[in-house]
């Protein structure tokens, strides 16, 4: 069975409180398109984050807001502006890297929540039952492209009847396989 795989560039999720603090008391989200995900979206919003060694401007924001602030970028956006991204699972942020995060009416100063996202696939209790896996299963899975086909290793498998059916990896698994817009990848044992 066949699934899609998406590309998750950096991205930022935000507390209401930090939204507020970056763009203004009352804030809310302007929402720009519709993810894969349901309820998730892509905002008009963007954000800077600071590193110790250098700067990334026009970071997108993902909304609905979360009860922790999270920056996701790629292992080599943080090695280019200085932060230890540990890999780790959405949600996972204590003891990750710092940052600031800088907006138009105010900074944030992040003590922890910069990951690079361990690559996942968002699965329903149904799709996981016709893949045959569980969550939190880790799998390999196979992406074909034209001329750099590969098999990602150490995929974890996440459950919620709140999900669709999608993989996610970062922009530098994606230069990897050479993904274009429409990839798609399968279970291997």
């Amino acid at each position: 069975m066949n699934f899609v795989v998406e590309t998750s560039a950096r991205h930022v999720h935000l507390t209401q409180e930090d939204l507020e603090t970056l763009f203004g008391k009352g804030y809310e989200l302007t929402k720009k398109k519709d993810l894969s995900q349901p309820g998730q979206y892509a905002c008009e919003e963007r954000v800077t984050v600071v590193g110790p060694k250098k700067e990334m401007p026009g970071v997108s924001i993902l909304g609905p807001v979360r009860p922790a602030s999270q920056v996701e970028i790629s292992l080599t956006d943080a090695r280019s502006i200085g932060i230890a991204a540990p890999i780790r699972e959405s949600g996972d942020i204590a003891g990750s890297g710092a940052c600031k995060l800088v907006g138009p009416c105010g900074e944030v100063e992040l003590k922890e929540g910069v990951i690079a996202a361990k690559r996942h696939i968002h699965a329903t209790p149904e799709d996981a039952e016709k893949l045959g896996v569980a969550d939190k299963e880790i799998v390999s899975v196979k992406v074909s492209t034209p001329e750099r086909s590969l098999v990602f290793g150490d995929v974890v498998v996440r459950v919620s009847p709140k999900f669709a059916l999608a993989m996610h990896i970062d922009t530098d698994e994606s230069n990897a396989a050479g993904c274009g817009r429409e990839v798609y990848g399968e279970i291997v044992k």
